[in-house]
């Protein structure tokens, strides 16, 4: 099964945003809590039965200021913080995947880079159980060299620590220059039971990723065409300028080539 869906709220709020998707036609929806974790517990759970009551998608997406491999410890337990209060709204809005950029190498190795990650997420995973929240932690693929986040390390912590991933086509096709098409990415991850992935347009230096744009057709079809083809369920969040307009855009070119 493909859902798709837009990154934020299509309408004023989100209740409104998960009542308006499904008069659209649409699955799912990501709550961006990107500059902070803004909606209180009762909204969350008021949210979370709406969109169970409708059989719309959610997931969230924790603040931008998250960086597990600081060199101050303040700030990683702030980042811990974070993605914790992050994975309390997202237990009561019945979201089954938190999303997260994880971090920066700065100066260590990639290796040490990825048993530091995996320790901090086994801690985070072991709260979040002892909380008894029920969400998965999902590392995102990310844009640029000096992050955390190919997809090699994130397949391989997946495996190791147990936690989800979130697979972002975009940033995978900036991080790699253009480099890994969209049928390599699809079959790296076909075997996964359940993918929650991201996409959209992308602009990008040879730093990396610099800016999302609204999605081409063209790469909408050649992806959704590779999907279809290997029978991967997927939700789909589209974090293009127009999400909603490029969700339905989505949606319509699924439909064609089905």
């Amino acid at each position: 099964m493909i859902k798709l869906g837009p990154a934020g709220n299509c309408d004023k709020d989100i209740i409104s945003s998960v009542k308006r998707l499904k008069v659209l036609g649409l699955d799912a929806q990501e709550v961006e809590f990107t500059y902070g974790v803004n909606l209180s517990i009762a909204r969350a759970k008021e949210a979370g039965e709406l969109a169970k009551s409708l059989g719309i998608e959610l997931s969230v997406h924790a603040p931008y200021y998250i960086n597990l491999l600081s060199e101050e410890k303040k700030k990683i337990t702030a980042s811990k913080n974070r993605i914790l209060m992050s994975a309390e709204r997202a237990h009561f809005l019945n979201a089954a995947h938190l999303v997260f950029h994880a971090a920066y190498y700065g100066k260590l190795s990639r290796q040490e880079a990825y048993s530091r990650v995996k320790e901090e997420i086994v801690d985070l995973m072991a709260e979040i159980k002892k909380r008894k929240w029920h969400v998965v932690l999902a590392p995102e693929t990310t844009g640029k060299a000096s992050q955390f986040g190919d997809l090699d390390e994130l397949l391989k912590l997946s495996k190791e620590a147990g936690c989800g991933l979130c697979v972002d086509f975009a940033h995978l096709k900036a991080r790699t220059q253009g480099s890994m098409g969209y049928d390599e990415m699809v079959q790296r991850i076909k075997h996964e039971k359940h993918v929650h992935s991201h996409f959209s347009g992308i602009e990008y230096t040879a730093k990396g990723e610099r800016r999302h744009l609204v999605t081409p057709e063209n790469d909408i079809t050649a992806l959704l065409t590779e999907l279809v083809k290997a029978k991967v369920d997927i939700t789909i969040i589209n974090e293009s300028p127009v999400t909603w307009r490029d969700s339905l855009k989505m949606k319509k070119i699924l439909e064609a080539l089905r």
